[in-house]
């Protein structure tokens, strides 16, 4: 009805425009309100579609949310940093000091090769970070190298006395002696090398063979020692080759791993 007044009072307010019957403002009105009905009806299924919209696109993103999740790497699927790599065997830390032509090295136990030691009787305390007993594999034959490190104290307990580094211990000349080739050198520190030849001659009562060998001693002020074998290797029945031409490790190259830092202990 409140069309219908508002027809009646626009034609009321129309001065001169033709006169609008009942029938016709009533004509009028009805299809005013079906236009209203079809408008308001448009709108509503426009928001329900706008609605509808947003919904999908809200499920939209909701899904792309789960996808992301989803494919988001986990912990355990992240790329795993490099693995730390593994301690080196002291075999090849003496390696690392030595050139590539002196052979495979490898870290033995010679009581277990020579005189069928278990290997866990053979094993002795070892002071300094390279001590212990090596093969040499080169050219078929097998040699040894025989490096150990001995504190003060322990020099103490097998000598008596600290280690001496004005003790000389090349052969005087004329003395009929094993050592060859010995030569004793002042290093600008105070340490004291001596590097000698020997034939090591075989004993009759002996079970083991030497063979030639190179033989070296640093002396430190503070009374410690470095001793070492550089040996062509044994003959007995735990031998793992023939004999080397020379001994494994030459002079200069015992001179050079002596007297580096490497086959020291670190200090506290």
């Amino acid at each position: 009805m409140n069309d219908v007044h508002e027809l009646l009072g626009r034609a009321a307010d129309d001065a001169g425009a033709p006169a609008f019957s009942t029938g016709t403002v009533y004509a009028r009105a009805a299809r005013i309100r079906r236009r209203r009905r079809v408008l308001v009806s448009a709108a509503a299924l426009t928001m329900v579609a706008a609605g509808a919209f947003t919904v999908a696109r809200a499920g939209d993103q909701g899904d792309t949310a789960h996808s992301s999740v989803a494919t988001k790497p986990r912990p355990d699927d992240s790329p795993t940093s490099a693995a730390p790599a593994p301690a080196r065997t002291k075999a090849e830390r003496l390696a690392a000091l030595l050139p590539p032509d002196v052979g495979r090295i490898e870290e033995v136990l010679l009581l277990a090769l020579t005189k069928g030691i278990p290997p866990e009787q053979a094993k002795k305390p070892h002071l300094g970070p390279l001590d212990g007993q090596y093969s040499f594999r080169e050219g078929g034959g097998v040699g040894y190298l025989v490096l150990t490190y001995e504190d003060r104290e322990a020099v103490v307990k097998k000598e008596g006395r600290p280690a001496d580094p004005d003790a000389d211990l090349c052969p005087e000349p004329g003395q009929e002696t094993s050592r060859t080739k010995c030569v004793r050198e002042v290093l600008p520190d105070g340490r004291v090398l001596t590097l000698w030849n020997s034939a090591m001659p075989f004993r009759g009562g002996d079970d083991v063979r030497w063979g030639p060998e190179l033989t070296g001693r640093l002396v430190q002020p503070d009374g410690s020692q470095l001793l070492v074998r550089s040996s062509t290797g044994f003959e007995s029945t735990g031998t793992q080759g023939p004999l080397l031409d020379e001994p494994p490790v030459s002079r200069e190259q015992l001179k050079a791993l002596l007297t580096g830092p490497e086959v020291l202990p670190q200090k506290p």
